[in-house]
């Protein structure tokens, strides 16, 4: 599905004119708008610096001193729905970040994240339970599931990544890979609808990479992956969007983007071998 075909009422996600920059510092990203739809695998590639981890995080947020009180500071219509101040039009040209029809703002905040599953790139900051189980259930439990149905969740997500029976082992005692799949368990046990991934494949050796792919693979969700490594895009990824200075440079099919020469030259980045 070319970006052109996804529709807002269609998108899983939907990003319309966001720019930010960190206090006293430069712009990092500057008017990005792009859609996902659901199921659709999107490749966020781009130079070092060039603001990918920040649009996750937007995406997820995790930005939180940047989240309206409503989408575009609209003020609050009384019995009116946040959804509807979207969908009516009251949100015109502000900025916004829109998740299954959801604006990303702060009183929607935690069911956003329930429907983000977010990757951090380094599993040390997302492992914080002394256990595998302790820390794949407190997704769960913070949803207010019961006792039983998280420990459900943490045996059915754990499956899932190819770790069943790891509840019991100490989450300081896993390999790279492990952490990383562990911390992939936690994020499904939520049952997200989204995926945002930050660099999910550095460092991982190629079985390890191997069996992240033929996870992600068979996710049913939307999944956007930022990543350096770009044979796996054109491995996983229906369309990629190129990210340069904070700019939206390129968006396309994976083979239209990473196969231009002269554009990846031009940014910096290489076509992958499987292009050329």
């Amino acid at each position: 599905m070319t970006e052109s075909q996804v529709t807002s009422e269609s998108s899983a996600v939907r990003v319309e004119r966001l720019s930010f920059r960190y206090p006293g510092g430069p712009d990092v990203l500057t008017d990005i708008s792009f859609t996902i739809a659901p199921g659709e695998i999107i490749g966020l590639v781009g130079p070092s610096g060039a603001g990918k981890s920040t649009l996750l995080q937007h995406l997820n947020g995790l930005l939180p001193s940047q989240l309206p009180n409503f989408v575009g500071n609209v003020s609050n219509v009384p019995g009116q729905r946040l959804t509807d101040q979207v969908s009516g039009g009251h949100v015109g040209n502000v900025p916004h970040v829109v998740i299954d029809n959801l604006p990303v703002a702060r009183q929607s905040i935690a069911e956003v994240r329930r429907r983000v599953g977010f990757l951090f790139q380094d599993p040390d900051d997302q492992l914080f339970c002394p256990t595998v189980f302790e820390d794949v259930a407190f997704g769960p439990l913070n949803l207010g599931l019961s006792e039983d149905e998280a420990r459900q969740r943490v045996r059915d997500s754990l499956a899932s990544v190819g770790l069943a029976g790891y509840e019991p082992r100490s989450t300081l005692r896993l390999s790279l890979g492990e952490r990383k799949r562990v911390c992939l368990a936690g994020v499904f046990a939520c049952q997200p609808g989204v995926l945002a991934l930050d660099e999910p494949f550095s460092s991982l050796d190629p079985r390890a990479r191997r069996t992240l792919i033929g996870i992600l693979k068979k996710f049913p969700g939307s999944q956007i992956i930022a990543t350096h490594d770009l044979d796996v895009v054109v491995d996983l990824c229906h369309r990629v969007l190129l990210l340069d200075a904070g700019q939206l440079r390129a968006a396309g099919p994976t083979a239209d983007i990473l196969g231009n020469a002269a554009l990846m030259e031009r940014h910096g980045l290489e076509v992958p071998w499987r292009l050329r």
